[in-house]
């Protein structure tokens, strides 16, 4: 039995493709609580992140805070959306799971943009300090090497955002 009055929104893309600034919509337009992965782990452990084997550890810890946390709410009728990186096969699997636990809509929004795209914006966000991290074109590079685009078999509905 799905709960039809909650959704969860995911994010996939790579970074500076614009999955905050999305987010943001997302909430505007359903009402949604936004937790961000970022922000949490900017406040609980930027200190302790200079590498990605830094992120892949500090996002673990968050993510076993935050799952249980994301299925009451979901369970509660609050749509959320989750600005968590769902740029792996199995990241979305755990998004899933979340949303198979409280019995909702799982979409996973995948933002099409292209590496050139998103490495100037990167550059621009890197220089504003706008950002709670900053991520070098090498970085860049590194984590587009993991990047998987979604597929419809993965049980989520899928909807492609493109770069404009």
């Amino acid at each position: 039995m799905m709960n039809q009055t909650a959704t969860l929104h995911v994010l996939c893309g790579k970074p500076a493709a614009g999955k905050s600034t999305l987010c943001a919509q997302l909430s505007r337009a359903a009402g949604a609580v936004v937790i961000s992965e970022d922000a949490w782990l900017a406040t609980l452990f930027g200190d302790q992140m200079s590498s990605i084997a830094d992120f892949v550890r500090c996002s673990q810890r968050v993510r076993e805070v935050a799952g249980p946390h994301v299925v009451d709410l979901l369970k509660a009728g609050v749509t959320v959306v989750l600005d968590f990186q769902a740029n792996t096969l199995e990241s979305r699997a755990w998004m899933a799971g979340l949303a198979r636990q409280a019995q909702v809509q799982a979409t996973v929004h995948h933002l099409d943009v292209p590496d050139e795209v998103c490495k100037a914006r990167l550059r621009e966000r890197n220089a504003k300090g706008s950002h709670p991290f900053s991520v070098s074109e090498a970085q860049f590079d590194q984590l587009a090497q993991h990047f998987v685009a979604p597929t419809d078999e993965e049980g989520l509905e899928v909807v492609v955002h493109s770069a404009v």
